[in-house]
């Protein structure tokens, strides 16, 4: 060792441009998991709901990225206060960060960790919205996100990554956004939904989705942009952690794809595609907060009974009457809840820490952990996210008038709708149409309806 360097300087970790390539590289793919997510829930609406789908999920990209940069940070990372919240002032506005300061023990600069974690803030009230579909004002929804940002997302985030925050220092296991974001945001979904309502004619009359390749393609994207989500979460490549992750991310997805089509199969005797995305996405929730503690074998558990207990969930909305347009609750909340619980059960011991389940004769220490910081999240986020929607609701108004919710809310708010077919007959020149039948155009004009 050189004199005049000491071993803690010695020690302490260099820039890696590895590791700050590969995070750069994932903080890209988890900023597309949110155009994959509108396409997602933009197939599955009605066709005069398709454009107010995407923008739900698109404006978060702009809302959240300011408010991120502004104090969001600083919120969720800074120096902890009482374990609820962090604040540093170097990190309000992005403003005094060293352009090669390195995130505290770790080989990537501040400013890519920061942006890493900002790809999450986005995402997580994004997937809210779908459970919102059809009836709710933009501007309202645009202040929602702002708010729930600001007082649930920012503190939660804090409570189970930041150091400091009462979750992590219990030991919950979170290793990529299980309670801090997918079950924050499906609590946070019911909440909304308990206050504002069903849609008009839930129950009674079809609101099938418009276009099942575009939910395939969304679906599509969200499972590519997912490895970036789950395996970046590690902060680099130097011992295989983050490896680990991606092969248990592809297959908990594969085996809950397989178990949601084998359940719709028995249950309504079809294996539909639908189904297939709903399992998909199932599974890459439950593996988000688990897969960087069980082994592949665990994860294929870990997906088989989220992709089986999540199709069984999405049907709890007609028992219960709580219109979750898409699911949200079901898939989200549901799944988070299971794969954060099941850490308890298959953690190995032998991939992020040596932490064992239940089955791997770890007791019940780190389930009792694991179900505190599930329930914990679970409620503070459906009662604040209820306040400020009855706050919202009776102030500026949530919902659109029933006329225009019916009418359709792509043209109300955003004057557009997603598809245009005046030029779709063809024919340009001076050729004469063809007559049509008049019992043609009244079976159009029959469709049309049921098809609003």
């Amino acid at each position: 060792m050189p004199p005049g360097i000491s071993t803690l300087a010695a020690d302490a970790p260099e820039l890696s441009a590895a590791n700050t390539g590969f995070m750069l590289i994932c903080s890209a793919l988890v900023m597309l998991m949110t155009p994959g997510l509108a396409f997602f829930y933009g197939g599955m609406v009605r066709v005069k709901s398709t454009l107010n789908m995407l923008m739900m999920s698109f404006i978060s990209l702009g809302i959240v990225t300011i408010l991120w940069v502004l104090y969001g940070f600083s919120m969720a990372f800074g120096t902890d206060i009482g374990s609820i919240v962090g604040w540093s002032s170097d990190y309000v506005g992005l403003g005094n960060i060293g352009v090669t300061e390195l995130w505290d023990g770790y080989t990537i600069p501040v400013y890519v960790f920061a942006v890493f974690q900002l790809m999450f803030a986005i995402i997580t009230p994004a997937l809210i919205s779908g459970a919102l579909a059809d009836r709710v004002k933009f501007t309202a929804w645009a202040l929602f996100i702002t708010l729930w940002v600001t007082v649930v997302y920012f503190p939660v985030a804090h409570w189970v990554w930041g150091a400091g925050g009462w979750l992590f220092e219990m030991g919950v296991i979170d290793f990529a956004g299980g309670t801090a974001v997918h079950i924050n945001a499906g609590a946070a979904a019911l909440g909304v939904i308990l206050v504002i309502g069903k849609r008009v004619g839930f129950k009674k009359d079809p609101m099938r989705p418009h276009s099942l390749p575009l939910v395939m393609l969304g679906a599509g994207l969200l499972w590519f942009g997912w490895f970036g989500f789950n395996a970046g979460s590690w902060l680099g490549n130097d011992d295989g952690v983050g490896a680990v992750m991606f092969v248990n991310t592809q297959v908990a997805t594969a085996a809950a794809m397989l178990a949601w089509l084998i359940y719709e199969k028995i249950r309504h005797g079809a294996f539909t595609t639908l189904g297939a995305a709903s399992g998909a996405v199932a599974g890459l929730v439950a593996i988000t907060p688990s897969g960087g503690a069980v082994s592949p074998l665990g994860a294929i558990a870990v997906g088989a009974i989220a992709g089986l207990l999540c199709a069984m969930a999405v049907g709890l909305k007609f028992r219960f009457g709580y219109d979750d347009s898409l699911d949200v609750v079901g898939v989200h909340l549901v799944g988070g809840v299971i794969g954060s619980l099941l850490v308890g059960l298959f953690a190995t011991g032998g991939v992020q820490s040596d932490v064992k389940g239940l089955f791997y004769g770890g007791g019940f220490d780190q389930l009792g952990k694991q179900a505190i910081g599930v329930f914990a999240v679970l409620a503070y986020s459906l009662v604040v996210s209820a306040v400020l929607a009855f706050v919202l609701d009776k102030t500026i108004g949530m919902r659109v008038d029933e006329d225009d919710e019916v009418s359709g809310i792509d043209q109300v708010e955003h004057a557009e709708t997603a598809y245009d077919f005046s030029g779709a007959g063809g024919g340009t020149g001076s050729r004469k149409a063809a007559p049509v039948p008049a019992d043609s155009v009244a079976a159009a004009a029959e469709n049309k309806k049921v098809d609003a």
